[in-house]
């Protein structure tokens, strides 16, 4: 997450989410750094969405499953997906400042009909049935295909036998408490940050706040895992915090466009503490391998 969300159901985080490759299967080159000094880290906190768990992969597949099955006829499936990714670019930024924010914070699921209601209108099709359903093909499929990165179990297996965790993730309560069920993953972490139930999300600074009271550390103590620069990485150093930016070819938003290019450090924005390229490159920098 870096930005782990809004969910693609019209979470914010999707319209904040920075677009990586779109080349499957190679990683993602950064300037090597030197091996940072993290001997006073004693918590660690873990976005949840592409950071974890291949969200935005179990997205798109879904997207195309729900409008393959129950799209509106006369439309192709690749045509539809671009039409959604549309609608959602101009949706989903108003959410936060609206009226749909309390329903949203509690359930994805208004929100995420409303995003296939205008993305039907938007072809001249009013059809809320269609959207109803269209919206829980979406949401049943994205839960189906959503999985752990492979390394993910065996890096939280020894990163929790040192280190109290966190999970700090965007998006409704109910959404992500699914996906922390689905993906079996509870029993890592001493305690959780969901925007749905704080009813605030990063990057907002009293969200970090939150997790240095709850694990008693001052901020210096405390490591940040994300793979959103703006809302994981930059967000945590202007708290305080050590944090470790995960960059992945599959770290592509569904409603990203189609030349959407691979995130780049802001001219004089902060570095990170360490740029990595799977879980499992955390293991030497903690000295865990």
């Amino acid at each position: 997450m870096t930005q782990n969300e809004t969910n693609a159901d019209a979470d914010i985080k999707d319209a904040n989410a920075s677009p990586l490759p779109q080349e499957r299967g190679e990683r993602v080159a950064v300037a090597p750094d030197p091996t940072p000094d993290l001997s006073a880290v004693r918590a660690i906190v873990f976005d949840l969405d592409d950071t974890l768990c291949g969200y935005w992969d179990a997205s798109k597949a879904a997207l195309r499953q729900a409008f393959e099955e129950h799209g509106p006829e006369g439309f192709g499936t690749e045509d539809l997906v671009r039409e959604w990714a549309t609608v959602f670019r101009q949706f989903a930024p108003t959410i936060k400042n609206s009226h749909w924010y309390a329903h949203y914070l509690r359930s994805g699921e208004l929100t995420r009909t409303e995003q296939m209601r205008l993305t039907l209108e938007s072809l001249g099709i009013q059809d809320q049935e269609r959207a109803e359903i269209l919206s829980r093909a979406y949401m049943e499929g994205r839960d189906r295909n959503l999985r752990l990165f492979e390394d993910a179990v065996a890096v939280l297996d020894k990163i929790k036998a040192r280190y109290p965790l966190g999970l700090m993730t965007n998006g409704p309560a109910d959404i992500q408490r699914q996906e922390i069920a689905t993906l079996g993953v509870e029993h890592y972490f001493d305690h959780f940050f969901i925007e749905g139930e704080m009813g605030e999300g990063k990057p907002n600074l009293s969200v970090f706040q939150r997790a240095v009271d709850a694990f008693g550390v001052s901020p210096q103590e405390i490591l940040m895992v994300g793979n959103s620069y703006g809302h994981d990485v930059k967000a945590a150093l202007a708290a305080g915090w050590h944090a470790i930016w995960i960059r992945r070819p599959s770290d592509v938003p569904p409603s990203a466009h189609g030349d959407a290019k691979p995130e780049e450090l802001p001219p004089g924005g902060p570095q990170p503490t360490a740029i990595i390229g799977d879980l499992s490159e955390l293991l030497p920098l903690l000295r865990l391998a």
